[in-house]
């Protein structure tokens, strides 16, 4: 009953209603639409259901689970082969990463430069159509930047460096196909997309995941975020270190909100 608009908050809304007309032609002393609004933020409004606490016990089986394979799979990665690896992260980044519903290897892409068809590893898409592309190595230690400094600096390996012009060449095919890219992968994906789902290339990001940063002196991990931020803003590098951080400090945070 307390919840039911009364006398003096009809007549707020009304004066409210009438200022918001009149406000269009004329000069009105008195904002009634923002005293009817203060009047609306200090009423009790309607709550409801907590849906972090809900889905809470469900999340942190989810982070725990997902924590538990990779530490198990770091354990074991010789016993892998480069492929399978791959396909097991995935079901990995996939769940850490929920806003992609669709994941297709070898993408073909087009290199109008070169006039030559080429395929991408992985190529991501969300829910909105936007494409991305992933880049999974196995995670060998000395892959990230050097053990001695050049001019005092620890600079990327062959390995990330290497991989990081790999993406950005696949980022710049992808920009450069354009529309009729998005036409051709709508075609070439049609039997494993949804009906009426639209492809679309709009400034694509990259993903590497690659190597250990554990072991890094602070010097190497301080150059080597130099390194990362200098791509940040098309690539985003994560060690396996930073993904075990990530469900770490998630699985925290969900059991905080289930106790």
């Amino acid at each position: 009953l307390n919840n039911f608009p009364n006398t003096y908050e009809l007549n707020r809304y009304a004066s409210a209603r009438i200022s918001s007309i009149l406000s269009s032609y004329l000069d009105t002393k008195e904002d009634y639409e923002e005293q009817y609004q203060k009047y609306l933020d200090r009423k009790i409004s309607k709550k409801g259901a907590d849906l972090k606490l809900k889905f809470s016990d469900v999340e942190l089986l989810k982070y725990t689970s997902l924590l538990e394979k990779l530490k198990s799979m770091l354990n074991s990665e010789v016993s892998y082969s480069e492929d399978q690896w791959q396909e097991e992260l995935l079901q990995i980044i996939l769940l850490l990463y929920p806003k992609y519903i669709y994941v297709f290897k070898e993408a073909p892409i087009r290199d109008t430069y070169n006039n030559t068809n080429r395929s991408i590893d992985y190529l991501l898409i969300d829910s909105s159509g936007n494409t991305d592309i992933i880049e999974i190595k196995k995670p060998f230690e000395k892959c990230i930047v050097t053990e001695r400094t050049y001019r005092d600096n620890y600079i990327p390996l062959r390995e990330l460096s290497g991989t990081v012009m790999q993406v950005e060449k696949y980022i710049f095919y992808l920009n450069k196909w354009g529309k009729k890219g998005e036409e051709s992968l709508a075609r070439h994906y049609k039997n494993d997309i949804a009906d009426g789902f639209k492809i679309r290339v709009t400034n694509p990001g990259g993903i590497i995941i690659m190597g250990r940063n554990k072991r890094m002196s602070i010097a190497q991990q301080q150059d080597f975020e130099v390194i990362k931020r200098q791509y940040k803003n098309v690539i985003d590098i994560i060690t396996y270190d930073d993904l075990i951080q990530r469900l770490e400090f998630t699985i925290a945070q969900w059991r905080r909100l289930s106790t």
